[in-house]
């Protein structure tokens, strides 16, 4: 399964992929999860590792049953090396701690990466799914879709005051946890991005990297999350979001005029340096890659870099490296392993062809 996604870029990397999502310049993605625990089973924190077994058992028999289609969905994660598990991070399919548990873990992935359902992770279940743009309807529709499936062959621990069980108390009610990420480069060139925080934090929203909690945002990417949802219904916390992440990226627009108007030299300095190193460079670290995409992505969408300096460049263009360029990805399109150092170069001369460069 893992060598027919390694060429194959997922649906919400692509831009043209949901015109009718929003801005495909500021909204890269959204992604809803739902934690759900199977009866009969302490949480995993308590399982044993028979308890486990059996989770992956009956999860397994549930998917087999429902997608009969998808015999290669189900995943042993703690049988994959550390590259194909990193692989699967990168590509938004399982988190950073199901990725580095060492007990029991597993996954199941359907064929066209649609959704996603994590098992023996904090909860029992992870189920999510991702899409590009800011689609938190259709999201949700598969997601609650799938949930429905699967509990029609498994039951869930849920209990008429306070809903579904969780390990952690701030997933219990709904299980929901909704995130939409953005391209925010201009409130960080503003210093506008503190604020924002702080305003999010007061409405029970929070910020966080690339790849869920505890990572990184380079490259100017953030993910925007609800913290509650005991005693908020789905309705409830999609509607936060809907009133919420249209005001980021107004603010954010605004940021980009702001720097146009008042920045300008600045910011053209920014996106054509940037231009130019990704371009002519021999050798670059991942983090510094993603910062001057970051800034040729503001380009391209602001107009400042035009036609003239980038050919047939696009943003689909520029969403493609941004995954390409990640450690696992960079080297199983290189077909081997690499070390540190090959990776920079292997990296410079994957962004170096894409820009028309040798």
């Amino acid at each position: 399964m893992l060598s027919r996604l390694v060429n194959k870029l997922p649906a919400w990397l692509c831009p043209n992929t949901h015109p009718q999502s929003g801005d495909s310049g500021i909204v890269i993605s959204t992604r809803i999860r739902l934690a759900r625990n199977i009866a009969g089973f302490p949480f995993p924190n308590r399982c044993t590792e028979n308890d486990r077994k059996s989770v992956r058992s009956a999860v397994h028999k549930a998917t087999e049953s429902l997608w009969q289609e998808n015999t290669d969905g189900f995943l042993d994660i703690e049988k994959l090396e550390p590259l194909d598990r990193l692989f699967l991070l990168e590509r938004q399919l399982i988190s950073k701690e199901l990725a580095e548990i060492s007990t029991l873990r597993s996954g199941f992935i359907a064929e066209d990466e649609a959704f996603c359902v994590m098992v023996n992770e904090e909860d029992h279940l992870r189920i999510h799914c991702l899409s590009g743009g800011f689609e938190l309807d259709n999201v949700w529709q598969i997601v609650n879709d799938v949930d429905d499936q699967l509990e029609s062959q498994l039951e869930y621990v849920f209990d008429k005051q306070y809903g579904y069980l969780t390990s952690c108390p701030s997933n219990a009610g709904t299980g929901m946890r909704v995130s939409v990420m953005l391209h925010l480069p201009a409130l960080a060139a503003t210093k506008e991005m503190d604020s924002v925080f702080r305003s999010l934090q007061k409405v029970y929203l929070t910020v966080r990297g690339l790849y869920g909690e505890g990572s990184q945002a380079f490259g100017e990417l953030f993910q925007v999350s609800n913290q509650m949802t005991l005693g908020k219904n789905e309705t409830d916390i999609m509607d936060s979001m809907r009133q919420c992440i249209p005001q980021i990226i107004e603010y954010e627009r605004k940021a980009r005029d702001y720097l146009l108007s008042e920045k300008n030299a600045m910011i053209q300095d920014r996106c054509c340096r940037a231009l130019g190193v990704l371009q002519t460079s021999r050798m670059i670290g991942n983090t510094e890659a993603m910062n001057l995409l970051s800034s040729v992505r503001l380009g391209i969408h602001t107009g400042i870099l035009d036609t003239a300096m980038l050919g047939t460049i696009s943003l689909a263009n520029i969403n493609t490296l941004l995954l390409h360029i990640q450690p696992a990805h960079l080297q199983k399109l290189a077909g081997r392993n690499l070390d540190p150092t090959e990776q920079d170069v292997e990296r410079s001369k994957r962004i170096r062809l894409t820009f028309g460069g040798t």
